[in-house]
């Protein structure tokens, strides 16, 4: 099972507000601060979207995640894509209505984060 190597800061009592009050993508310092909030286990790639992989010893934990992300993405109104694979779920998350990242997405990664159980 993957161990968790860091502390989310961002606080998780926030949500994520409707895409159509999402703003304008975040860039330069803001995006910057999005990212040290979050931590290092996400990765911004291209400035557009965040990425994680989560490990899991077998595909029943893998998919039981990915069906608690599921629920959480309902909830907030914020989906992710979702890869699941044997022992493996890759997140990645953008805001389709800006076509890059808002704070929408942060809250939500922050949300999954706590989330796994390792």
């Amino acid at each position: 099972m993957h161990m968790k190597t860091n502390m989310i800061k961002k606080p998780v009592n926030k949500s994520c507000v409707p895409c159509h009050s999402a703003g304008s993508a975040l860039h330069g310092a803001a995006l910057k601060q999005q990212v040290q909030l979050l931590g290092p286990t996400w990765k911004v790639v291209k400035d557009h979207h965040l990425e994680r992989e989560f490990k899991f010893k077998d595909f029943v934990e893998a998919l039981a995640f990915t069906n608690r992300i599921g629920a959480l993405a309902e909830e907030q109104g914020h989906h992710p894509d979702i890869n699941l694979a044997w022992g493996r779920v890759k997140i990645t998350g953008w805001t389709h209505s800006v076509d890059g990242l808002t704070e929408n997405d942060f809250v939500l990664a922050s949300l999954i984060e706590q989330l796994n159980p390792a």
